[in-house]
């Protein structure tokens, strides 16, 4: 895929992740893909995305900063929701979140094969027991 192609089908990843719509996953993640360092499916990381979901309904991700080198993507993305359940061992509060997201991705063939995301969780953590 050419930069604006990627560019393209990224942000349309993005566009279903912000919408909740996780049916059409296998558009963008492999079958076999490595998350944060470990071997899984895309089953797996579907799973953890609507986890998150579940606890985070409103949950937004929004790219700031989208960079491309062949089959890498880099991206710098600000989240932001209000959990209203208990989400990375904090109970809901009430109070919202707003931190940023650091993600690497490897593509090949069309979909994700490494998926790595780095969230300031010190953050978040300051943010909802405050």
């Amino acid at each position: 895929m050419t930069d604006n192609n990627l560019r393209a089908w990224y942000l349309r990843y993005v566009a279903a992740l912000n919408a909740h719509e996780f049916d059409g996953m296998d558009e963008f993640i492999n079958d076999q893909v490595i998350l944060n360092g470990e071997p899984g499916t895309r089953d797996d990381v579907i799973a953890v995305q609507k986890h998150d979901i579940d606890a985070v309904p409103d949950l937004h991700w929004e790219v700031k900063e989208l960079l491309f080198d062949r089959d890498r993507i880099a991206v710098r993305a600000v989240n932001t929701g209000t959990p209203v359940k208990e989400w990375l061992g904090v109970p809901p509060s009430g109070a919202s979140f707003e931190i940023v997201e650091y993600a690497i991705y490897k593509v090949e063939d069309g979909r994700f094969v490494q998926m790595t995301a780095l969230h300031d969780s010190a953050e978040m953590l300051r943010q909802l027991t405050a």
